[in-house]
């Protein structure tokens, strides 16, 4: 990889008849550091309105608060025993890994490349054709957000789930019913979004503080699970194929085990929603996307080799209302351990979900920024007591709360929707990487920060050909004979959301303008 951190942007410096006396103001009251920043920001069409609080470590804070892979593979390990057995946990986690990490790799040049809060939509509408520049970027906007509202919608749950599942395993007669799940869901939003709106300047340590939670999280309970455990299985038990109960022929299943295990990685793309409130976007974005991804293989393939060579019964771990705890019991022996690792993990997960609430904001707020929502105007002010898109925040909270009715109606449509939603977030990061391909590195990338050189090729053309693979099998039903229980209605709401943003776009596409880029500043003249 090359570095180079002498960007285009950095000699040319816009006049003052390029921006106005307060913003002349501002950027000299940030300092000089900030100067290439604005400048930046300037090119891809916008003025300075966040104040740039993150740190790098912050960021890495938010990226890796979000993905928090060795927690999130806690909470569905469970269908990869049911599609591989052990061999699947293990080492479809690996191949997961491989997967995601090329796809991160190259948003992640794109990124450093283009730095905005509106991330995916925005590169798309600076790297496709000019006739297709707005409706693409539409549709990968929509995407994107409906993919962070409901993935949102789904830490939440996890949360609510998580706590129900330990009252049942301390009380095995006690079952939540669905309104009472959802009654710990509308709590679970109430106080994780409320930092963000009493303690808005303390966000950032917020964000270190759930790195450094989950990472001695990991630590504790990996210690712990080795330090404790009763026995250990051999290593046949690990390798052994044929162990499966999904129906599946093994190839199939194993791609299947592979696209769960993805869940692991998921919403890498966090830190780039907040390339306007860090310094040196270019540089820091990049860093924090690619440590996300580092930091949760080490977290997440030792405590999968933890978990398989300690179970004792993994029927008993399938039929559990709460995977996570019953393997932790089946090692351990111990329930007074099990609730207090339990604890750690499910307060991980509530405090990763402020920095949800953060990106699910700030998108939203960047996509009615350039008009692609209904009543933009009004969701794209920024409060100036606050320091952060309060009204866009809210409609996220607004949605996320609405959303978990469903979970009242139907607890399969809530997951369908979101495994629908995980699925679309991972498009719009192969959308843009696909046009570098077709069209060109040469003509979409200008001088950036986080250069992949001629490994970009790979990154570039692999993206969109492993989500579609991936997503294929996505589709897949989970289980064979296919019932109308077992049944995976993805597909059918993938069109369906589909449909539904169409329908936004013919009754108010028209208004959508896109950021105003000034392309020689940019130096894409070609893209124009």
């Amino acid at each position: 990889m090359k570095s180079r951190v002498k960007t285009q942007w950095s000699s040319q410096r816009p006049d003052a008849s390029t921006s106005d006396s307060s913003n002349d103001l501002a950027l000299d009251s940030i300092g000089d550091a900030y100067d290439v920043d604005g400048e930046q920001l300037r090119a891809h069409g916008h003025e300075t309105a966040l104040q740039r609080s993150f740190s790098p470590l912050a960021a890495i804070g938010l990226g890796f608060s979000i993905t928090n892979s060795w927690v999130g593979y806690l909470s569905n390990f469970g269908q990869n025993l049911i599609y591989g057995g052990p061999q699947s946990v293990v080492f479809g986690l690996l191949v997961a890994t491989a997967v995601q990490w090329i796809i991160t790799l190259g948003l992640s040049e794109v990124a450093s490349a283009f730095p905005s809060t509106g991330g995916q939509y925005h590169f798309t509408f600076i790297l496709a054709p000019t006739r297709h520049k707005r409706f693409a970027a539409f549709v990968v906007g929509w995407m994107t957000l409906i993919g962070w509202w409901v993935i949102t919608c789904s830490g939440v749950s996890l949360c609510a789930v998580s706590i129900a599942g330990m009252i049942n395993f301390w009380h095995e007669d006690f079952e939540a019913a669905a309104w009472q799940v959802y009654l710990i869901y509308l709590a679970t939003i109430l106080l994780t979004a409320a930092p963000l709106f009493l303690l808005p300047r303390s966000v950032p340590k917020i964000t270190q503080a759930t790195l450094i939670l989950s990472v001695s999280g990991f630590v504790v309970i990996f210690c712990m699970l080795l330090g404790l455990k009763k026995q250990t299985q051999p290593a046949s038990f690990i390798t052994q194929s044929g162990l499966g109960k999904s129906g599946w022929n093994m190839g199939t299943a194993w791609m299947l085990g592979v696209g769960n295990a993805l869940y692991a990685y998921g919403s890498t793309d966090g830190a780039i929603h907040i390339a306007e409130e860090i310094p040196r976007p270019g540089k820091n974005i990049p860093l924090a996307m690619n440590l996300t991804m580092l930091i949760g293989f080490l977290t997440a393939f030792p405590m999968s080799l933890a978990l398989m060579f300690g179970v004792t019964d993994t029927d008993k771990v399938l039929d559990s209302k709460l995977p996570s705890a019953e393997i932790f019991y089946q090692i351990t022996d111990s329930k007074t351990v099990v609730t207090f690792m339990m604890c750690w993990v499910i307060l991980v997960y509530f405090m990763a979900l402020t920095s949800q609430w953060v990106t699910s904001g700030r998108m939203t707020w960047a996509f009615a920024r350039d008009l692609g929502l209904p009543y933009s105007k009004f969701f794209s002010h920024v409060s100036t007591s606050r320091g952060f898109p309060v009204r866009s925040t809210i409609l996220s909270i607004c949605f996320c709360s609405l959303y978990g009715l469903l979970y009242l109606a139907s607890s399969t449509a809530f997951n369908s929707i979101v495994t629908s939603a995980v699925l679309y977030l991972s498009i719009t990061y192969a959308v843009p990487q696909g046009i570098i391909a077709i069209r060109g590195r040469k003509t979409c990338l200008p001088a950036r920060t986080f250069d992949l050189g001629k490994a970009g090729y790979i990154c570039n053309y692999l993206a969109p050909l492993l989500v579609a693979v991936i997503g294929t099998f996505i589709c897949f039903s989970p289980q064979l004979p296919v019932t109308t229980a077992n049944a995976n209605y993805t597909p059918v709401i993938l069109v369906g959301l589909f449909v539904l943003i169409m329908c936004v776009w013919f009754t108010r596409g028209k208004k959508f303008t896109g950021p105003k880029i000034d392309w020689e500043r940019l130096s894409l003249a070609a893209c124009k």
